[in-house]
């Protein structure tokens, strides 16, 4: 399942829609926006959509289903304005192994940390 919003992912409504009955491990990865970008402070980060991000997603949910035995997934992806400590995205995966979960989970992070259908632009204090 891949969901992009303006709103923050609601952990308990997440695991809901990952909780299967055979599933031993459920993998969350919550990204959130640091004060720091490199040596500048930053207040945030925007970020605006670039393309078809709906089909990226898909992809890499595609992707994770097909390496590894995962009884379902979920991305969610934020675009606008987000300030320190927000939310930027969820990786959750639920799989009756925790290997797979780990791995999977961590495969999903590293795909969509380089988005295409994304532009990200730090608001820099400065």
């Amino acid at each position: 399942m891949v969901i992009i919003t303006e709103n923050p992912p609601d952990p308990g409504k997440s695991y809901e829609l990952l909780k299967k009955k055979d599933s031993g491990s459920v993998i969350f990865h919550y990204a959130a926006v640091k004060s720091q970008a490199g040596d500048r402070q930053t207040s945030g980060i925007q970020f605006i959509r670039n393309g078809d991000m709906e089909s990226e997603l898909s992809g890499i949910e595609a992707d994770i289903r097909n390496r590894w035995n995962v009884n379902d997934v979920l991305i969610v992806r934020r675009i606008g304005v987000l300030h320190i400590g927000d939310l930027i995205s969820l990786v959750a995966v639920s799989s009756p192994s925790s290997d797979d979960a780990f791995e999977a989970c961590r495969y999903g992070l590293g795909r969509i940390r380089n988005m295409r259908g994304l532009k990200k632009t730090e608001l820099y204090l400065d």
